[in-house]
């Protein structure tokens, strides 16, 4: 379905938007990116896709005219929600605003399963949105997400490097990640002074590993607060040397280069002493 509705600069000017710093808003105006990521994140004629910080609505039209029969909306500047009200009476029955906080939402309320979040996230909460998803993530079919590119980096890093760590761990751990392409500053308005990427995050049926998560949290904030120390070191606090060695883990070696597994072994160990 094309969508007849105005371009978003005019839809810009016509309600006086400008995008706020505080809210960690840069407009994405470009709708054949928007189209490319509302692609990204389908099926999206099943269940409930839910966006997050719509704005001015430059990816909630291309979810819409992408096939989205329930789209749920949820935008806490209220200077935007009449350019979304102008969207959702252009798509009759398609499109639900709730205009709340988005760390305040139960989002398994939101509408039926399969449930598939797609959104340009706002920077400032980008990745505590994530956190808080993955503590139920099997309350969703996918997540596919706008962040900084050093961000996607992170979660999609193998151990081994400067960017593997605490996130890493845990979005490998509950899904499997892939970094779909990035987008440029100049796609926005205002333009970032970073790089952006699109992530996909969907989640597994079993974590990739046994372990109970508060402690592997507990393992992996240890073992990356001291990622320039050796295991034996970092995480002598939570056993060290002897830790290491009942999880089957060499205690010399440093925490970027222990996987998944490897952490979820650590986690275990620790739980049984």
């Amino acid at each position: 379905m094309s969508d007849t509705l105005p371009p978003l600069r005019e839809v810009i000017a016509a309600h006086g938007l400008r995008a706020k710093k505080n809210l960690g808003q840069n407009f994405l105006l470009d709708l054949h990116l928007t189209a490319r990521i509302a692609r990204a994140a389908g099926p999206l004629d099943a269940g409930t896709i839910i966006e997050v910080g719509p704005g001015p609505g430059g990816l909630t039209r291309g979810l819409l005219s992408e096939g989205a029969e329930n789209l749920v909306a949820i935008e806490r500047d209220d200077r935007c929600l009449p350019a979304l009200a102008e969207i959702a009476a252009a798509y009759p029955g398609r499109l639900r605003v709730i205009a709340e906080d988005a760390l305040s939402i139960d989002y398994a309320a939101l509408g039926p399963a399969p449930r598939r979040i797609a959104a340009n996230l706002p920077y400032n909460i980008g990745t505590v949105l994530l956190t808080r998803w993955l503590a139920n993530p099997h309350d969703f079919a996918s997540i596919t997400v706008m962040l900084q590119k050093e961000v996607v980096d992170r979660i999609t890093a193998p151990p081994g490097g400067k960017d593997y760590g605490r996130l890493s761990v845990l979005c490998q751990w509950l899904c499997e990640t892939s970094a779909l392409f990035e987008v440029h500053p100049a796609a926005f308005t205002p333009p970032p002074k970073v790089t952006s990427a699109v992530l996909r995050l969907e989640p597994r049926a079993e974590p990739l590993a046994p372990a109970p998560r508060t402690t592997l949290e507990r393992v992996t904030a240890a073992a990356f607060g001291q990622r320039r120390k050796m295991l034996r070191a970092a995480l002598k606090p939570l056993g060290g040397a002897e830790l290491c060695l009942a999880a089957g883990i060499d205690p010399e070696a440093r925490a970027e280069t222990i996987p998944v597994e490897g952490f979820c072994a650590l986690a275990r160990a620790l739980a049984e002493n």
